[in-house]
């Protein structure tokens, strides 16, 4: 089984180094590695191309096309029958494609498999994110999968980061790639992508996440993420004409909005 490691490059020339690494290191040996150069300003194509490995194959951006753009044209590249998402400032664990490769074998049902990841960088964000992210490891650790997680996305996003994640390419091919929020891509994508089909979460930190101020979502103009799931459920719905989708809609509302006041609330506590 052929696995493309997709990347999408942009002015990472002091983290692409270790990310390239971190794929010549798998235990898995049968890959590919796509990077696409989103027309990067400083020496990130000058160091992907210092690697002499015929498996690593660079595209470079005429002009700078966002990163759905970039994704996309790493995407159509792909000769792999799974892709492996790897942003080019994160790091994959040695045995990260050997353990999913495993999986797709074992539930060939299932059309995308995640893990957990270890947050390393800028101390006060992995701390921050570690308490946030508390709850969603525990709901994910007491699910049985495969699964269906179409619903369980509405709320938040359960996948830490592009990084963690293992997909089929036929499937990647049939997705809208035109969120209202373009820094929250992912979530957009795996919401559609777990109505067709189930997915499979691996217990282990198989991914290293790089927090820094430098990362896209961070520089990023920070809008409601609510303004994300309504458009992307809505849209699954006047295709396949699920009454259930807007039913759960009209009662998931509440929900959320109460759960954002909780939030809001406990954050003025601990300003105070």
């Amino acid at each position: 089984m052929k696995i493309s490691v997709v990347t999408a490059s942009y002015n990472y020339q002091d983290y692409i180094k270790e990310a390239i690494q971190s794929v010549l290191k798998q235990n898995y040996q049968d890959w590919e590695m796509i990077i696409v150069d989103d027309c990067s300003t400083d020496n990130s194509a000058e160091v992907i191309k210092s690697f002499n490995d015929n498996r690593i194959k660079l595209f470079v951006n005429e002009k700078n096309l966002g990163l759905k753009e970039t994704v996309k044209r790493g995407i159509a590249n792909a000769t792999g029958e799974w892709i492996v998402f790897l942003e080019s400032d994160d790091i994959l664990t040695p045995d990260n494609i050997e353990k999913k490769v495993t999986i797709a074998k074992k539930y060939p049902d299932v059309n995308l498999i995640f893990n957990d990841c270890e947050f390393f960088g800028d101390e006060t964000r992995v701390n921050d994110f570690n308490l946030a992210l508390k709850k969603t490891r525990s709901i994910l650790k007491n699910r049985t999968y495969p699964a269906n997680l179409f619903y369980n996305f509405f709320q938040s996003n359960k996948i830490f980061t592009f990084s963690c994640v293992m997909v089929k390419k036929n499937n990647l091919e049939n997705l809208d790639y035109d969120p209202k929020l373009d820094y929250l891509l992912d979530w957009y994508l795996w919401i559609q992508l777990a109505y067709m089909g189930k997915f499979y979460y691996i217990d282990e930190r198989l991914s290293k996440w790089r927090l820094h101020r430098k990362s896209y979502i961070n520089a990023s103009e920070y809008r409601n993420p609510f303004d994300l799931q309504i458009p992307a459920y809505l849209s699954i719905f006047k295709k396949s004409l699920n009454l259930l989708i807007p039913i759960f809609i009209i009662f998931a509302l509440p929900v959320w909005y109460l759960r954002e006041i909780k939030r809001k609330l406990s954050h003025l506590r601990l300003v105070s």
